[in-house]
C-alpha cells in the first residue's frame, strides 16, 4: 500500500501538479492573496466523459467531486490547499501554512508529531474536533512531505529552463573545458570563471580549495519502526550513489590485495629504532612520522569501531566542500570506520567533473595518511593524483608529527592561503540539530532531509558571497600589515632567513638515524672497504684524496687512530654502544626540537588566556602524549653513557677515549641553549653549534612571519579572483535568466517567475556590490554586473545583518559565531569547554 502511493505521487501527481503549482503562484502573487475559484475554473473540474466519479469529504473545508479527469490533488491545490494522499485524500492543508513549516523546520528540528499535537490542542481549545479514522501526524506529515518535493521539483524545473539559455562552454574533443554546470552552480565564486585559466596568470596553484571531513554522529538506526526501507524521492540530490561507492571500496579492496613486494604480499610493518628509518616513494616525510601520525589519528585506524553497524545501519556522513563552505558531495557510510574509499569516491566525482588540467588542494584531517595510501598502492591515476596537493585542516594540524606540519600544514604549505580546511566542521554545526530525529527516521528520508538543509544552506550562503570575500580581504591586509611592520622592526636580511627555513624544512624532514647490533660491523666494513678501493684507483689522486677524506671523517667518528688495525675493531662491544648512543641522542634532540616548536606557541597563548588554571586539553593532550617516548629515550641515553663509563675504566676503549655525559632527566623540555645536550662530547671530535633557525630567537620570529606573509599574499591573489568570478558569474546568469525571459513572453506563468527571479537577483547583486567594492580586480572588469543601472536603481537594496565588525573579526575557523559539532554530544557546559579550547588552539595555531 505504501510502495503503491509512494509510486503514484512520484511517476503521476507530483509531475502532474508543477505546473498547476507555478500558475497557483502567480495568481496568489507567490501565496500573499487568497485566490477564490471563478465559475468558469470550477466548470472546468467538470467531467467531460464517462470516468468513474467519486465524492470525497475533506476534513475541515469542502466536499469535491473528482474523476480521473479532475483528480482531487490538482482541485485542491487549485484552491490553495494540498492533499494528504494522491487519490482519495481525507485531509487538505492550507498552502501557506505548509510554507511557513517548510520554512520553520529548516531553522529548528524537524518535528512533525509535536507540531501535530500542538495543533491538536490548540483546535481542540476551541470546539475544532478531528473525527476521522488515522490521526492528524500521519496525514500532515504526508502533505508536508509531498509539498516539499513539490517546491523542489518546481525550483529545478525554472533552474534547468535559465541553465538551457546559458552560454555553453567551446565543444573539446579532450573533456571538459570549465568545470561542470554542476559545479559551477554549486558554487560560482570557485568554479564561475568562464575562462578559469586566467587565474594561471597570477601563478595561483592550486587552483581550487576542497576539504573531507567524516561526521559519525549524523547515524541512522538499524531498527526499521516503520516497517521496511522507504523508497527513494524524486529530486536531485548532493549524496553520492550507492553504485559509486560500491565501486570505489572494491577498487580500493583490489589495489590493496596487489603484492607489493616480488609477488609476495606483505605489510610493512612501523619503522622501528633497529630497521632505522626512510622516505617511502613519493612522499617527503619519513616513515616514522607517518606512523606517529597514524597513530595519533581515530580517522587514520579504518578498523577503529566509530559507530556500531549492529545498531545503525547507516553509520555516519561524509562530505566534500569548497573552501566557501558549499556542499560539492556527500557520501552515506555504512562501515564502522571511517574508509579511505568514501573519500576517494569523493575525490573522483570531482574529478570527473573538472578539466583536465584543473589542480586541487585538498584539505584532511589525514591528509598526510590519505597521500601515503594513494601512492603505496596506486589508489588513484597518475593523472589525477599530480593534480592533488594534500594538506591538513588547521584545527587537526596540532596532533601530526611536527615533521607532518612542516609539509602539510596549510600555513606553511605553498598555495593554500589562509583557508583553513574547517568548513566541513562548520557543516556539522549547522545539521547538529538533525542528529536526534534522523536516527529514527527512513533512509530515503533521511538522505531527503539532508538535502532539504543543504539546500537552505546553499540559499542562505548565497547572499552572503559578498561579505565572505570583504571579511577575508579585510582580515588577510590587516594580518599581512601587522606581520609586515613586525618584519620592518627585526631588519633582517630575508634572503639569509627564507634560506634558514630552507634548512629547517630539509632538517626536521629527515630520517632518524637507527640503532643496530651491527652498527660497529657495518662501520669498520666501510672502512676496510674503502682502503681497499684506494688501493686499486692508486692512479685517481683527485679521486683518491675525496676517498682519504671520508675514511678519516669515519675514523675520526669512531675516535680510533689510523694506526689502529682495523681488523681487530670488528665486535667491538665499546665502539658499539657509542654509535647506538649518538644515534640514541640524535633521536633525543629531534624529539625535543619537535616538543618545542609545538609547545612555544601553545605557552605564549596560554598566558594570554583569562582561565589561566585551564590548559587546553586537545592540544596539551598531545603534545603530553610524547612526554613519556622522551624520558623513556633519556633514560635509554644515559644507561648507554654508564657502559661507555664501565667500558673506559675496564681499558676496553681506544686510547683517550672521553666518557659522554649523561643527560638530566630535570628540565629537558627547557632547551636551553647552553645545555650539554647539544654538545657531543664522547660521541664526536667535532662540536657542532644549534642552527640560527633552532638557536636565534630572531631568526625564529622572523621565519613565522615571513611564511605569514607569504600566505596572506597568496590569500590576496585569490580573493581578487575569486571577485573577479563572482562578477564574471554574474554577468553570465544574468544574461541567461533575460534569454529565458525573452523565451517565455507566451507564457504569462513562466514570465512571472522569471521576472521574481530577475528581482531575487538584482538584490543579491546589490548587496554583493556593496561588499566587494574595495575589493581589487585581479584583471580588467566591466562596471556592469549584468544589470543595467536603471535595474539595479530600482531595485531594493539588501541589509545584511553582520554578526560582527568586519574590523573586528578574526579571520580563522570560527568567525560565524558557530559552536561545534563533536563526536559525541555535548550540553551548554562542555560547549562552552570545547569553544574556550578552539580559542586557544587558534592562539597556538599562529
Amino acid at each position: 500500500m505504501k510502495m503503491n502511493q509512494w509510486r503514484r505521487w512520484t511517476t503521476e501527481v507530483i509531475p502532474s501538479l508543477i505546473a498547476p503549482y507555478l500558475a497557483y503562484l502567480r495568481k496568489s502573487t507567490s501565496l500573499r492573496d487568497r485566490i477564490e475559484l471563478q465559475p468558469d475554473e470550477v466548470a472546468a473540474f467538470q467531467c467531460k466523459s464517462s470516468c468513474r466519479r467519486r465524492v470525497l469529504e475533506i476534513t475541515c473545508i469542502l466536499r469535491i467531486d473528482c474523476c480521473a479527469c479532475a483528480p482531487a490533488p490538482l482541485q485542491l491545490l487549485s484552491r490553495g490547499y494540498f492533499a494528504c494522499a494522491p487519490i482519495a485524500p481525507s485531509l487538505a492543508v492550507d498552502l501557506q501554512l505548509l510554507e511557513l513549516v517548510k520554512t520553520l523546520f529548516v531553522h529548528i528540528t524537524p518535528n512533525t508529531t509535536a507540531w501535530c499535537e500542538t495543533l491538536e490542542v490548540f483546535l481542540a481549545g476551541r470546539g475544532y474536533h478531528l473525527t476521522t479514522k488515522d490521526n492528524l501526524r500521519r496525514r500532515f506529515g504526508n502533505a508536508y512531505h509531498w509539498y516539499s518535493v513539490l517546491c523542489m521539483s518546481a525550483e529545478d524545473q525554472l533552474s534547468n529552463l535559465i541553465g538551457t539559455h546559458r552560454p555553453l562552454s567551446p565543444p573539446s574533443t579532450e573533456g571538459l573545458t570549465r568545470p561542470s554546470d554542476y559545479l559551477r552552480s554549486r558554487c560560482p565564486i570557485c568554479f564561475g570563471l568562464d575562462d578559469w585559466r586566467k587565474s594561471g596568470t597570477l601563478n595561483l596553484k592550486p587552483d581550487v580549495h576542497t576539504c573531507i571531513d567524516a561526521c559519525f554522529t549524523q547515524k541512522h538506526s538499524a531498527d526499521q519502526r516503520g516497517g521496511g526501507p522507504d523508497p527513494s524521492n524524486p529530486i536531485r540530490s548532493v549524496f553520492l550513489s550507492d553504485d559509486e561507492v560500491t565501486s570505489m571500496e572494491v577498487h580500493v579492496r583490489s589495489c590493496r590485495s596487489r603484492p607489493l613486494d616480488r609477488g609476495r604480499k606483505r605489510k610493512r610493518p612501523a619503522a622501528t629504532e633497529e630497521e632505522g628509518d626512510d622516505y617511502e616513494d613519493g612522499m617527503r616525510v619519513p616513515t616514522s612520522v607517518l606512523d606517529g601520525c597514524g597513530e595519533s589519528f581515530l580517522a587514520a585506524d579504518e578498523k577503529r569501531e566509530k559507530a556500531s553497524t549492529q545498531f545503525f545501519a547507516d553509520t555516519g556522513v561524509m562530505a566534500m566542500l569548497c573552501r566557501h563552505d558549499h556542499v560539492l558531495w556527500l557520501a552515506n557510510m555504512t562501515s564502522a570506520g571511517e574508509k579511505q574509499h568514501y573519500a576517494l569516491a569523493l575525490i573522483k566525482k570531482l574529478f570527473d567533473n573538472l578539466p583536465t588540467d584543473m589542480t586541487i588542494g585538498l584539505l584532511y584531517d589525514i591528509g598526510c595518511q590519505l597521500h601515503r595510501s594513494c601512492l603505496k598502492y596506486r589508489l588513484l591515476d597518475d593523472a589525477v593524483l599530480r593534480r592533488i596537493t594534500f594538506a591538513i585542516s588547521v584545527f587537526h594540524a596540532y596532533s601530526h608529527q611536527w615533521a607532518c606540519q612542516i609539509i602539510y600544514h596549510p600555513r606553511k604549505c605553498e598555495g593554500f592561503g589562509l583557508s583553513d580546511g574547517e568548513g566541513c566542521e562548520r557543516l556539522w554545526s549547522a545539521l547538529k540539530h538533525l542528529i536526534a530525529p534522523l536516527r529514527v527516521s527512513g533512509f530515503h528520508q533521511r538522505l531527503f532531509v539532508l538535502d532539504t538543509q543543504v539546500r537552505h544552506l546553499d540559499n542562505k550562503n548565497l547572499s552572503l558571497y559578498g561579505n565572505w570575500l570583504s571579511r577575508r580581504w579585510n582580515n588577510c591586509v590587516k594580518k599581512k600589515s601587522t606581520a609586515a611592520q613586525a618584519l620592518r622592526e627585526l631588519s633582517v636580511d630575508e634572503t639569509c632567513v627564507r634560506q634558514e627555513w630552507k634548512s629547517q624544512v630539509e632538517y626536521q624532514t629527515k630520517p632518524l638515524p637507527r640503532r643496530s647490533k651491527t652498527n660497529n660491523d657495518e662501520e669498520i666494513s666501510k672502512i676496510l672497504s674503502l682502503e681497499k678501493s684506494l688501493v686499486e684507483i692508486d692512479g685517481a689522486l683527485r679521486r683518491m684524496e675525496t676517498q682519504l677524506y671520508t675514511l678519516s671523517r669515519w675514523k675520526t667518528r669512531l675516535g680510533i687512530s689510523q694506526h689502529t688495525r682495523l681488523e681487530q675493531l670488528r665486535r667491538n662491544v665499546y665502539l658499539q654502544v657509542r654509535l647506538d648512543a649518538q644515534a640514541l641522542k640524535t633521536r633525543i634532540c629531534e624529539r625535543l626540537r619537535q616538543h618545542k616548536f609545538e609547545i612555544e606557541k601553545l605557552e605564549c597563548s596560554y598566558r594570554q588566556t583569562v582561565n589561566e588554571r585551564k590548559l587546553n586539553s586537545h592540544v596539551d593532550a598531545a603534545i603530553q602524549r610524547r612526554n613519556p617516548t622522551i624520558r623513556k629515550l633519556v633514560s635509554s641515553y644515559n644507561n648507554l653513557c654508564t657502559d661507555l663509563s664501565a667500558l673506559i675504566r675496564q681499558r676496553r676503549s681506544p686510547p683517550n677515549a672521553i666518557p659522554p655525559n649523561p643527560i638530566s632527566p630535570i628540565g629537558i623540555f627547557d632547551l636551553d641553549i647552553d645545555a650539554d645536550i647539544w654538545e657531543d662530547v664522547g660521541l664526536n671530535d667535532v662540536v657542532l653549534d644549534p642552527p640560527d633557525w633552532l638557536a636565534d630567537e630572531v631568526t625564529r620570529a622572523t621565519i613565522k612571519l615571513l611564511l605569514e606573509i607569504d600566505r596572506c599574499n597568496e590569500e590576496e591573489s585569490r580573493v581578487k579572483v575569486e571577485r573577479c568570478a563572482l562578477q564574471e558569474w554574474a554577468i553570465l546568469e544574468w544574461d541567461g535568466l533575460q534569454r529565458a525571459r525573452a523565451h517565455a513572453n507566451d507564457d504569462e506563468v513562466i514570465l512571472y517567475h522569471m521576472n521574481c527571479r530577475a528581482r531575487q537577483f538584482i538584490v543579491l547583486v546589490l548587496g554583493w556590490q556593496m561588499k566587494v567594492h574595495p575589493i581589487p580586480c585581479a584583471w580588467p572588469m566591466p562596471d556592469c554586473w549584468g544589470p543595467s543601472q536603471t535595474e539595479l536603481a530600482n531595485g531594493t537594496p539588501v541589509v545584511y545583518p553582520d554578526v560582527h565588525d568586519d574590523e573586528d573579526v578574526e579571520d580563522d575557523v570560527w568567525d560565524d559565531g558557530d559552536d561545534w559539532e563533536s563526536d559525541i554530544g555535548c550540553g551548554d557546559e562542555e560547549l562552552m569547554d570545547v569553544l574556550e579550547d578552539i580559542a586557544l588552539a587558534d592562539k597556538y595555531r599562529g
